[in-house]
């Protein structure tokens, strides 16, 4: 199975450099300062053509994140669930308090995470965190499971323990991602922008793949309901908010086999995006 289009990805970044070149930089020391601590998120979906229009009218008042020189950065991700992919299922079937495992890999740096996402039911997510040692994301391993097989899987074990209220010793890999990342900053330190593009799936359960390259996913984090000027840019380009969950996406269309009746008008929504871009 084979879902989406294929768009000359050299075209997209180089103008995506292009256009996130004009903006200030800000540094990672600088960013650790932006705690939004008491942070909203919304999440919107578009395409590439409506992300430059985008970062061309938003460049005075926000700034990008530049890593090492560059300022689109290369992620890389593998989920983890149940062997009846129930954390799938309990978002499918719209519970709160649902959880998350993922691998998270910021490639062009070499740092790797395993972490636990939980959304409690006041809409609050919240991340933990651990080194993920010797990992690598060019070369993943897709056998990995939660066993106190030696030290470092100890700390693995002991983690998941803590934090996540599943076994972790039936957890597999069931979908893996790739995407790129520009990250911005509104220049009153308020809130964060991350843009992705260039999205990939892999079911690792049954080798189904997905090419959702041409669609952009915009996450707006911000401090509690202060002004945020990107909201009047997105609404002038009749941007609307959209839930998004990439391994939910990933995995409702990569794997038939799911329940998907709550997420039938997203991936319409989709299918309607990347129709317009053959």
């Amino acid at each position: 199975m084979f879902f989406g289009v294929c768009v000359n990805k050299l075209y997209i970044c180089g103008a995506m450099d292009d256009i996130i070149r004009t903006y200030d930089p800000i540094t990672l020391d600088e960013m650790s300062s932006i705690k939004l601590m008491n942070r909203t998120d919304t999440k919107f979906v578009t395409t590439v053509d409506q992300l430059r229009s985008l970062l061309l009218i938003a460049r005075d008042d926000y700034r990008a994140q530049e890593v090492a020189g560059q300022r689109i950065s290369r992620y890389y991700t593998a989920y983890f669930d149940t062997p009846d992919n129930n954390m799938y299922v309990v978002h499918q079937n719209g519970h709160a308090g649902r959880q998350k495992v993922r691998i998270r890999s910021y490639v062009d740096t070499g740092l790797n995470f395993l972490e636990v996402k939980t959304k409690n039911n006041h809409g609050r997510t919240r991340k933990k965190r651990v080194d993920m040692v010797g990992f690598d994301p060019m070369n993943p391993d897709h056998g990995i499971r939660f066993l106190r097989q030696d030290n470092q899987y100890k700390v693995y074990d002991e983690f998941l323990h803590k934090h996540l209220r599943y076994d972790p010793t039936v957890l597999a890999e069931h979908l893996e991602n790739n995407f790129s990342r520009i990250t911005l900053v509104n220049k009153g330190k308020t809130e964060r922008l991350t843009i992705d593009t260039d999205l990939k799936f892999h079911n690792l359960e049954n080798d189904c793949r997905a090419d959702l390259t041409g669609l952009v996913i915009i996450e707006l984090k911000r401090d509690g309901l202060q002004h945020s000027p990107i909201l009047g840019m997105l609404r002038e380009l009749r941007i609307k908010p959209s839930g998004f969950s990439k391994y939910c996406m990933g995995s409702a269309l990569t794997n038939p086999s799911l329940k998907r009746n709550n997420f039938k008008e997203r991936l319409r929504m989709v299918e309607r995006m990347l129709a317009g871009l053959q």
